[in-house]
Protein backbone atom coordinates (compact mmCIF):
# COMPACT_ATOMS: atom_id res chain seq x y z
CA UNK A 1 0.00 0.00 0.00
CA UNK A 2 1.58 3.37 -1.17
CA UNK A 3 2.41 6.12 1.91
CA UNK A 4 -0.53 8.41 1.09
CA UNK A 5 -3.25 5.43 1.04
CA UNK A 6 -1.61 4.72 4.48
CA UNK A 7 -2.06 8.36 5.98
CA UNK A 8 -5.27 8.61 4.77
CA UNK A 9 -6.77 5.20 6.31
CA UNK A 10 -4.65 7.13 9.45
CA UNK A 11 -1.77 4.56 10.19
CA UNK A 12 0.72 5.83 12.76
CA UNK A 13 3.69 3.72 10.76
CA UNK A 14 3.16 6.03 7.81
CA UNK A 15 2.93 9.22 9.53
CA UNK A 16 6.58 7.90 10.92
CA UNK A 17 7.86 7.24 7.51
CA UNK A 18 6.53 10.26 6.19
CA UNK A 19 8.57 12.05 9.08
CA UNK A 20 11.83 9.81 8.24
CA UNK A 21 11.41 10.18 4.71
CA UNK A 22 10.74 14.51 4.44
CA UNK A 23 12.11 15.38 8.19
CA UNK A 24 15.33 16.43 7.50
CA UNK A 25 14.23 18.12 3.86
CA UNK A 26 11.68 20.51 5.66
CA UNK A 27 13.65 21.25 8.90
CA UNK A 28 16.70 22.75 6.40
CA UNK A 29 13.98 24.57 4.72
CA UNK A 30 12.25 26.02 7.93
CA UNK A 31 15.61 26.77 9.33
CA UNK A 32 16.63 28.81 6.43
CA UNK A 33 13.48 30.53 6.31
CA UNK A 34 12.85 31.15 9.96
CA UNK A 35 16.45 31.55 11.36
CA UNK A 36 15.71 29.67 15.16
CA UNK A 37 16.38 26.33 14.98
CA UNK A 38 13.54 25.40 18.11
CA UNK A 39 10.63 27.76 16.04
CA UNK A 40 11.97 25.53 12.47
CA UNK A 41 11.51 22.12 14.65
CA UNK A 42 8.04 23.33 15.76
CA UNK A 43 6.94 24.55 12.54
CA UNK A 44 7.64 20.78 11.06
CA UNK A 45 5.73 19.55 13.68
CA UNK A 46 3.12 21.48 13.08
CA UNK A 47 3.71 20.75 9.38
CA UNK A 48 3.05 16.91 9.72
CA UNK A 49 0.37 17.22 12.23
CA UNK A 50 -1.31 19.81 9.73
CA UNK A 51 -0.31 16.97 6.67
CA UNK A 52 -1.69 13.91 9.05
CA UNK A 53 -5.28 15.81 9.34
CA UNK A 54 -5.66 16.96 5.85
CA UNK A 55 -3.86 14.41 3.59
CA UNK A 56 -7.28 13.63 2.09
CA UNK A 57 -6.77 17.42 0.58
CA UNK A 58 -3.86 15.96 -1.41
CA UNK A 59 -5.30 14.58 -4.90
CA UNK A 60 -2.31 13.52 -6.21
CA UNK A 61 0.21 11.75 -4.62
CA UNK A 62 3.26 12.51 -6.57
CA UNK A 63 2.72 16.32 -5.78
CA UNK A 64 3.55 14.83 -1.31
CA UNK A 65 6.76 16.31 -1.29
CA UNK A 66 5.60 19.84 -2.79
CA UNK A 67 2.49 19.57 -0.92
CA UNK A 68 4.66 19.42 2.30
CA UNK A 69 6.92 22.01 1.21
CA UNK A 70 3.90 24.23 0.48
CA UNK A 71 2.43 23.72 4.32
CA UNK A 72 6.02 24.22 5.96
CA UNK A 73 6.43 27.31 4.05
CA UNK A 74 2.82 28.75 5.08
CA UNK A 75 3.42 27.64 8.70
CA UNK A 76 7.06 29.86 8.36
CA UNK A 77 4.73 32.83 6.50
CA UNK A 78 2.69 32.39 9.74
CA UNK A 79 5.66 32.43 12.48
CA UNK A 80 6.81 35.51 10.60
CA UNK A 81 4.04 37.43 11.56
CA UNK A 82 4.51 36.56 15.21
CA UNK A 83 8.00 37.12 15.55
CA UNK A 84 10.55 40.29 15.86
CA UNK A 85 13.08 38.35 13.81
CA UNK A 86 16.03 41.27 14.16
CA UNK A 87 16.16 40.15 17.92
CA UNK A 88 17.24 36.33 16.84
CA UNK A 89 20.33 34.92 16.35
CA UNK A 90 21.85 32.10 14.12
CA UNK A 91 22.40 29.05 16.34
CA UNK A 92 25.24 27.42 15.02
CA UNK A 93 24.88 24.26 16.46
CA UNK A 94 22.03 23.02 14.40
CA UNK A 95 23.20 24.73 11.21
CA UNK A 96 26.29 21.48 11.64
CA UNK A 97 23.45 19.65 12.74
CA UNK A 98 21.62 19.97 9.34
CA UNK A 99 24.96 19.42 7.35
CA UNK A 100 26.22 16.42 9.37
CA UNK A 101 24.79 13.70 7.09
CA UNK A 102 27.55 15.15 4.43
CA UNK A 103 31.02 13.37 4.04
CA UNK A 104 34.05 15.34 4.69
CA UNK A 105 37.29 13.92 4.63
CA UNK A 106 40.14 15.75 6.58
CA UNK A 107 39.55 18.28 9.49
CA UNK A 108 40.87 20.80 7.13
CA UNK A 109 38.33 19.99 4.32
CA UNK A 110 35.78 19.69 7.09
CA UNK A 111 36.55 23.02 8.87
CA UNK A 112 36.77 24.84 5.63
CA UNK A 113 33.00 23.15 4.53
CA UNK A 114 32.17 24.45 8.37
CA UNK A 115 33.20 27.80 7.74
CA UNK A 116 31.60 28.32 4.13
CA UNK A 117 28.21 27.25 5.33
CA UNK A 118 28.19 28.91 8.46
CA UNK A 119 29.23 32.12 6.42
CA UNK A 120 26.94 31.09 3.62
CA UNK A 121 23.94 30.83 6.42
CA UNK A 122 24.56 33.83 7.70
CA UNK A 123 24.45 36.05 4.32
CA UNK A 124 21.32 34.20 3.73
CA UNK A 125 19.89 34.87 6.94
CA UNK A 126 20.83 38.47 6.09
CA UNK A 127 18.45 38.65 2.71
CA UNK A 128 15.02 40.15 3.37
CA UNK A 129 12.34 37.19 3.45
CA UNK A 130 10.35 37.33 0.21
CA UNK A 131 14.38 37.13 -0.98
CA UNK A 132 15.64 34.31 1.30
CA UNK A 133 12.41 32.45 0.58
CA UNK A 134 12.72 31.67 -3.05
CA UNK A 135 16.62 31.41 -2.86
CA UNK A 136 16.12 28.89 -0.40
CA UNK A 137 13.27 26.90 -2.49
CA UNK A 138 15.35 27.28 -5.84
CA UNK A 139 19.03 26.48 -4.80
CA UNK A 140 18.16 24.66 -1.62
CA UNK A 141 15.01 22.48 -2.19
CA UNK A 142 15.71 22.76 -6.35
CA UNK A 143 12.23 23.28 -6.99
CA UNK A 144 11.90 24.61 -10.26
CA UNK A 145 10.49 28.31 -10.95
CA UNK A 146 7.34 27.79 -12.05
CA UNK A 147 6.95 25.32 -9.19
CA UNK A 148 7.86 28.44 -6.98
CA UNK A 149 5.42 30.62 -7.58
CA UNK A 150 2.51 28.01 -7.90
CA UNK A 151 3.59 27.55 -4.47
CA UNK A 152 3.86 30.98 -3.28
CA UNK A 153 0.77 32.19 -5.57
CA UNK A 154 2.82 34.48 -7.11
CA UNK A 155 4.15 34.89 -10.75
CA UNK A 156 7.43 33.35 -12.38
CA UNK A 157 7.92 36.88 -13.32
CA UNK A 158 8.05 37.59 -9.56
CA UNK A 159 10.26 34.59 -9.10
CA UNK A 160 12.57 35.50 -11.14
CA UNK A 161 13.05 39.05 -10.04
CA UNK A 162 13.33 38.16 -6.41
CA UNK A 163 16.08 35.14 -7.26
CA UNK A 164 17.97 38.18 -9.22
CA UNK A 165 17.17 40.52 -6.02
CA UNK A 166 18.18 38.12 -3.80
CA UNK A 167 21.16 36.51 -6.00
CA UNK A 168 22.54 40.60 -5.54
CA UNK A 169 21.83 41.08 -2.57
CA UNK A 170 23.52 37.76 -1.37
CA UNK A 171 27.12 39.32 -3.66
CA UNK A 172 26.65 42.60 -2.03
CA UNK A 173 26.51 40.47 1.67
CA UNK A 174 29.27 38.56 0.91
CA UNK A 175 31.97 41.24 0.00
CA UNK A 176 30.63 43.25 2.55
CA UNK A 177 31.74 40.35 4.70
CA UNK A 178 35.14 40.39 3.13
CA UNK A 179 35.68 43.90 3.13
CA UNK A 180 35.14 43.63 7.19
CA UNK A 181 36.94 40.55 7.53
CA UNK A 182 40.34 41.96 5.77
CA UNK A 183 40.38 45.02 8.16
CA UNK A 184 39.47 43.20 11.12
CA UNK A 185 42.82 41.53 10.11
CA UNK A 186 44.91 44.52 9.47
CA UNK A 187 43.60 46.18 12.58
CA UNK A 188 44.50 42.90 14.41
CA UNK A 189 47.59 41.98 12.82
Amino acid sequence: MHLVEQLKNKEESALKELMTIYGDYLLRTAYLLVKDSHLAEEVVQDTFITAFKKIHQLDEEEKLKSWLTSITVNRCKMQMRKWSFKSILLNFEFAERVTEDEQIEGPEAQLLLDFQNQSLSESIQKLDYKYREVIILYYFNEMKISEIAVLLAIAESTVKTRLKRGRSNLKNIFEKGEDESATQRKTSG
